[in-house]
């Protein structure tokens, strides 16, 4: 199947995201974007899969997550990890975005796709750590996804 290879090494590159985030390894972060280069939409379709798993399991264990609690967790995960300016565009993106209003976060993304991949993958980070522990998520994630632990 062409392309399988491309998608599998995505998969791979958004899930080394999030960890990049867990871990709050800002180089590994750096790297993780840059290798994923132009090949954003399935990086964007992995975590919003990534998202709206972990939403479901955190509905299933009980957990209370309302939007101002995934603007606060978005907002301290990409904390001193982004440069300043991308940093606001992540958050205030998030926050559009959180409350449904999809044309005010995009005007925030500027049209800057890793701006809507950091908050998808910080969202992911933030919210996956809610339920489980980091490196429990990191391998739930790549089971998921049909990859090795």
């Amino acid at each position: 199947m062409p392309g399988t290879d491309d998608t599998d090494r995505t998969k791979q590159l958004t899930i080394t995201m999030v960890d990049a985030y867990v871990r709050k390894d800002r180089d590994l972060l750096d790297r993780t974007v840059a290798e994923i280069g132009d090949d954003t939409d399935t990086a964007f379709s992995e975590l919003k899969i990534f998202g709206s798993f972990l939403s479901r399991r955190v509905q299933e264990t009980g957990v209370v997550w309302k939007p101002a609690d995934s603007r606060e967790a978005v907002a301290s995960t990409v904390a001193d990890m982004l440069a300043p300016e991308v940093e606001f565009a992540v958050i205030t993106a998030w926050e559009a975005h959180s409350v449904g209003e999809e044309e005010t976060a995009e005007r925030f993304t500027n049209g800057d796709p890793t701006v809507y991949l950091h908050m998808l993958a910080a969202f992911a980070a933030a919210i996956g750590q809610a339920v489980y522990k980091p490196a429990e998520l990191i391998s739930t994630l790549r089971i998921a996804t049909g990859g090795s632990e």
